[in-house]
C-alpha cells in the first residue's frame, strides 16, 4: 500500500529556504559521476539466477501474452549472460522521455542485461537473453516473477486486490495544485520534497497510484521513477502524470524483488507502506537497497506490531458485525472523504489479503545487517524528542535506548493506532 500523501503530521512545516533548495548538497553529498552504474560480475542484484533459454532462432517471431509478461515459449538451448554491453536505442517516442534519457540504468530483471527498445513492435528487449517486455500506454511492463515457494509468495494475491481497489484514488484531485495541496497536509510528504536536492534521482518501489511520484516529480530537477505491480495502479499514475505534462517523472511495472535497474542507480529509494504486503519484508528491503548508491538515503515506512493492534481489534469488530460500526475508525469519521475514497481506506485497512507487522528494534536489525546507517524514524526513537515542523529528515538522530522504542511503540497503541499504526524509518547506505 502506498499510503495516502495526507498521512503524517499535520503542522506545516517551514522546510528549507528556497535557496538552500536550490544550492542542493548538503547531507546527500556530490554523486561520484565517474563511478560507472553499469553491470558487472561484482554488483549482481540476485546471486546466481542460473542459465536461459534462447528462442530457436534468437528472435521474437510473435508476441502473445506469456512474452509481454517475460515469460518466452520459444525456448531451446542454453544462453551465457552477457556484461557490459553497449546501449543501444532508437527513437522512442512511445516512452517517456525521462525514461528514455535514463535508460542507461535500467536493465532485464531475468538475467540482468543490457536492454533496448524495439519501437515498431512496442516492446523492450533483452540483448543478452531471448526475453521481450511490453509497453502499455507507455509503461513499461518490466515485471518478472519471484523465485519463491508458493507457500510465502503472496505476489498473485496482493496484486489481485489492489488490480480491484487501486489505493489511493486520484477522486478529488483534478490538478497538480490540488496535488500539491493534499500533500502538503501531511508534514512528511512536504519536508521530502523540500529536502531531495536538486539533481537527485528518485525510485519508489511500490508507488501504487503514484501521488507521491507525481508531486516529487513537480519540482524541477529531479528524476523520479515510480514502479508497482499493479496496472491498474500504474495506469491512474500515469494518466495524471500525461495529463498535466510531469515531465520528471517515470512509471513502469516491476517486481521489487526482481529490479530493473542496475545496482547504485538512485541517490533515494523510497518503499512506504509496500514491504508489509510482500511474504518477505527483509528481503525485500535487502532488494531495493541494491539500487541505492552509497552514501544514498533509504526510507521504508511500515506497520507497527503494537501501534496496529488497534486496527486488527476495529478489524475483529467489522468481521463480526458485517462491516457496520464503521464509524470506529476515526479516519472514516472525516466528512471530507467521498465515497471512492472511504471504500478505498477501508479495504486497504481492514480487508487486505495480506499484511505483516514490525518493531522499530526489528527494522534497526535490517538495517545494521545491511550496513545502513540509521537516520531517523515518525515517531523518533528517543521518548522525549518530538517530530519538529521543520524537522530535517537526513540528519541522523538517536536510536535511543530499547526502552525508549519500547515507550514510543507503547505510544502508538495507546494513541489509538493513529495513521493505521504506521511508522517510518530513514537510513544512510554506508560506503
Amino acid at each position: 500500500m502506498a499510503p495516502d500523501l495526507s498521512w503524517g503530521y499535520r503542522t506545516r512545516p517551514t522546510g528549507m529556504s528556497g535557496k538552500e533548495r536550490r544550492r542542493g548538497g548538503g547531507v546527500f553529498g556530490k554523486r561520484d559521476r565517474s563511478i560507472p552504474l553499469g553491470w558487472n560480475g561484482s554488483h549482481r542484484p540476485y546471486g546466481s539466477l542460473g542459465s536461459l533459454d534462447e528462442l530457436t532462432d534468437g528472435t521474437v517471431r510473435s508476441i502473445d501474452a506469456a512474452t509481454v509478461a517475460g515469460i518466452s515459449p520459444y525456448r531451446k538451448s542454453r544462453v551465457t549472460r552477457q556484461t557490459n554491453v553497449p546501449m543501444t536505442l532508437i527513437n522512442a517516442s512511445v516512452v517517456s522521455p525521462v525514461l528514455v534519457q535514463n535508460f542507461s540504468i535500467f536493465m532485464c530483471p531475468a538475467c540482468g542485461g543490457a536492454l533496448e527498445i524495439d519501437e515498431p513492435r512496442a516492446l523492450i528487449r533483452c540483448r543478452a537473453c531471448p526475453q521481450a517486455y511490453g509497453l502499455g500506454d507507455g509503461v513499461p511492463l518490466l515485471f518478472w516473477p519471484t523465485e519463491a515457494s508458493a507457500a510465502t509468495d503472496v505476489t498473485e494475491i496482493v496484486k489481485a486486490f489492489y488490480e480491484d481497489t487501486p489505493f489511493p484514488n486520484y477522486d478529488d484531485l483534478d490538478t497538480p495544485e490540488q496535488l500539491r495541496a493534499k500533500a502538503e497536509q501531511g508534514q512528511f510528504a512536504r519536508l521530502l520534497s523540500e529536502q531531495i536536492p536538486h539533481g537527485a534521482r528518485v525510485l519508489e518501489c511500490g508507488c501504487g497510484t503514484g501521488q507521491l511520484s507525481n508531486f516529487l516529480g513537480l519540482t524541477w530537477g529531479r528524476t523520479v521513477f515510480g514502479t508497482d505491480l499493479c496496472l491498474n495502479s500504474l495506469a491512474l499514475a500515469n494518466s495524471f502524470k500525461q495529463m498535466h505534462d510531469i515531465r520528471s517523472v517515470a512509471f513502469l511495472q516491476m517486481n521489487l524483488f526482481r529490479p530493473a535497474f542496475q545496482p547504485e542507480s538512485f541517490d533515494v529509494v523510497v518503499s512506504n507502506g509496500v514491504l508489509h504486503h510482500t511474504g518477505d519484508p527483509q528481503g525485500g528491503f535487502r532488494s531495493i537497497l541494491r539500487c541505492l548508491r552509497p552514501g544514498g538515503f533509504i526510507i521504508i515506512g511500515l506497520y507497527n506490531s503494537y501501534g496496529r493492534l488497534t486496527t486488527d481489534a476495529r478489524r475483529l469488530v467489522f468481521r463480526l458485525t458485517g462491516d457496520r460500526l464503521m464509524f470506529l475508525d476515526p479516519r472514516l469519521r472525516l466528512v471530507a472523504l467521498n465515497a471512492g475514497r472511504r471504500r478505498a481506506w477501508f479495504r486497504d485497512q481492514y480487508k487486505h489479503p495480506h499484511e505483516s507487522k514490525h518493531t522499530l528494534d526489528e527494522v534497526l536489525g535490517w538495517f545494521d545487517e545491511a550496513g545502513v546507517a540509521f537516520v531517523k524514524s515518525i515517531p523518533k526513537c528517543v521518548t522525549t524528542e518530538r517530530f519538529a515542523p521543520d524537522e530535517q529528515l537526513f540528519t541522523p538522530s538517536s536510536r535511543g535506548s530499547a526502552l525508549d522504542r519500547l515507550i514510543v511503540q507503547l505510544g502508538m497503541l495507546m494513541s489509538g493506532g493513529c495513521e493505521g499504526g504506521f511508522f517510518t524509518m530513514i537510513g544512510r547506505k554506508k560506503a
